[in-house]
């Protein structure tokens, strides 16, 4: 069979079907009838020659060689949309109409959702950012197209996804302002002296300020893990635990008026590493005018905001600091400077 015999529209149909594995639910993704769906499949296994979904009890299953084309299968189809679409070289933000999904932690969110929002009411009216946030480092939805951009840590193992850094950060300790910690000089020893609270999304107890205790000889007791860092920012505020934060959060406008929230920040008595955090993304929205346009937003807010944080914790030592590019290309193999 040849392309000419083939309706393109069976290209979308299957990517759906292979993603739901139910006729039910794609028919309602692509809103026809489970009939029409049904009709279908049953075209496309006359044209692959595979019956594709097989009935296992109640579901259906995909075949081996449904599996083994699954992910090539949403790569074309998106590729195809891509193509399809008219050509533009500019985008013109104030007619842009679309939604744009982003994954990341709830501290970026907290920190950038207004100024983000303020810029769409004024540039760009029409264009919607979704929000989800980051349960894990799995590459799988920017390569299925589920999320558009992902911020955090570019830690992942996926060769081909893209990368830019936005800001370094590092992390800093907090507590309620009248902790006993805060009478004396903080060192080491005393610091390991107080019970711990750690945000970690997997249940982690450990992080990145414990090997730099080890080197001491020293060990802190961990009390407490939750999910998230402004979850630790809540529980010292009311507990003898001692927290560790972002910078970022702590500098941040938004969330971080530590003195209002009763909480006192303070470098950490050992050094730590920075962490560089970065927007990652698929290479086939690279040259996408529109997803470029929402890096370039994000990117210049970015800048906009760690500048301001910057110069404000300069004094304390506590300030982040702006990224120009990636500079651990361990994990970014196909790292890209300034755009």
């Amino acid at each position: 069979m040849t392309i000419n015999s083939v309706d393109m529209n069976l290209l979308k149909a299957l990517d759906v079907l292979l993603t739901e594995c139910s006729v039910t639910r794609a028919a309602g993704s692509l809103g026809l009838s489970v009939s029409a769906m049904s009709r279908t499949l049953s075209r496309l296994r006359k044209v692959t020659g595979d019956p594709l979904l097989v009935q296992a009890g109640r579901e259906l299953v995909p075949t081996p060689y449904a599996l083994s084309i699954r992910e090539r299968v949403h790569d074309v189809r998106l590729t195809a949309d891509e193509l399809l679409q008219p050509a533009q070289k500019e985008v013109d933000p104030t007619t842009l109409e679309r939604t744009f999904t982003i994954r990341a932690n709830e501290g970026f969110i907290d920190l950038t959702a207004s100024q983000l929002a303020a810029q769409l009411q004024q540039h760009a009216p029409r264009v919607c950012l979704r929000f989800v946030l980051k349960e894990d480092k799995d590459a799988l939805p920017l390569r299925e197209g589920s999320i558009d951009l992902e911020i955090g840590v570019a830690d992942t193992q996926a060769p081909e996804i893209k990368t830019r850094s936005l800001f370094r950060d590092q992390f800093v300790a907090v507590c309620r302002s009248d902790h006993p910690l805060l009478q004396q000089p903080i060192t080491a020893e005393r610091y390991v002296g107080y019970p711990h609270v750690v945000a970690s999304r997997r249940g982690h107890k450990h992080g990145p300020v414990d090997p730099a205790l080890a080197k001491l000889g020293l060990q802190r007791h961990v009390a407490m893990v939750v999910p998230s860092f402004s979850n630790v920012m809540r529980t010292t505020r009311q507990s003898d635990l001692i927290g560790l934060v972002p910078s970022s959060l702590i500098s941040s406008t938004e969330v971080g008026n530590v003195n209002a929230l009763g909480l006192t920040s303070f470098p950490l008595p050992v050094n730590t590493p920075e962490i560089t955090i970065s927007a990652l993304w698929h290479p086939r929205l690279h040259n996408c005018p529109q997803h470029r346009w929402l890096r370039e937003t994000i990117r210049a807010l970015c800048q906009q905001l760690w500048q301001d944080q910057s110069q404000s914790g300069a004094d304390n030592g506590t300030g982040s600091k702006i990224a120009t590019e990636v500079t651990d290309n361990r994990y970014c193999p196909q790292s890209l400077p300034p755009e």
